[in-house]
């Protein structure tokens, strides 16, 4: 399952990484992801790399247009497009774009099995194949301390994403980063999608035989990798550009 991506230039790849992530919006729209004004996407920007694209605070993901992100500085000014930053999301975003160099988007929204799994504050177990994705690759924030509004909070969030890639923020959600908006965005949909799975099990069943760790590691190494999230990603966005036609 090889990934053969041709080099862009700077200004190629910027445009290639908004759309993306107006793309990754639309999704998370169709899924259900959108609830008021939470939730947040970004991508660092690969001409200034200490900036990076969100979405406006208070604009429904559905509606979101490239034209309409805004490119924010890490002391959270808007330098470019109009509309207001998510200060949750500068406090979370900001301090992880700058704690991880190789994280190019992240993706928080309140997604709702996330939600609800985030509240037993434990890991993923992997339950089914597309669960090993994420066996012993992501964390569990395991401290809620409020709306996340201050820098330091964004600190200790991205102190624990360091080296997965999604952290159960407990008794909040879900949050996922990646090597390219794509990644970002599809770990976060096939996430939540295990988070639902494994409710739905432990509900029916009550206890559940999980895959053994030497399967789970080699079902993780195949699809979990980078270039898998960027294979399932592709029918997403495909269904998305046949089915909404004004996301420039």
């Amino acid at each position: 399952m090889g990934d053969r991506r041709v080099p862009r230039t700077t200004a190629e790849e910027r445009d290639h990484r908004r759309l993306q992530l107006v793309v990754a919006l639309r999704a998370f729209a169709q899924a259900g992801f959108d609830e008021g004004a939470g939730g947040h996407l970004t991508a660092r920007d690969p001409g200034r790399p200490d900036h990076f694209w969100i979405n406006p605070f208070g604009r429904h993901f559905g509606h979101v247009r490239v034209r309409d992100l805004l490119l924010v500085d890490h002391d959270g000014v808007v330098v470019e497009g109009e509309g207001k930053v998510n200060p949750a999301g500068y406090a979370i975003h900001s301090r992880i774009h700058r704690a991880h160099p190789d994280v190019v988007a992240v993706a928080h929204t309140h997604s709702v099995y996330g939600r609800a799994f985030s509240a037993l504050g434990r890991l993923l177990e992997p339950l089914t194949q597309d669960a090993c994705a994420f066996y012993e690759d992501h964390a569990v924030h395991d401290e809620y301390g409020g709306v996340v509004l201050d820098g330091d909070e964004g600190e200790r969030i991205a102190a624990t994403l360091a080296g997965h890639k999604a952290v159960i923020l407990r008794n909040h959600g879900l949050l996922t980063a990646g090597g390219s908006v794509e990644e970002a965005a599809w770990w976060f949909l096939a996430m939540d999608r295990c988070c639902q799975v494994q409710l739905l099990v432990e509900t029916a069943a009550g206890k559940a035989e999980p895959i053994g760790p030497p399967a789970a590691r080699a079902a993780r190494d195949l699809i979990g990798s980078p270039a898998v999230a960027r294979l399932n990603f592709r029918p997403v966005r495909e269904h998305v550009l046949a089915t909404c036609s004004d996301l420039t």
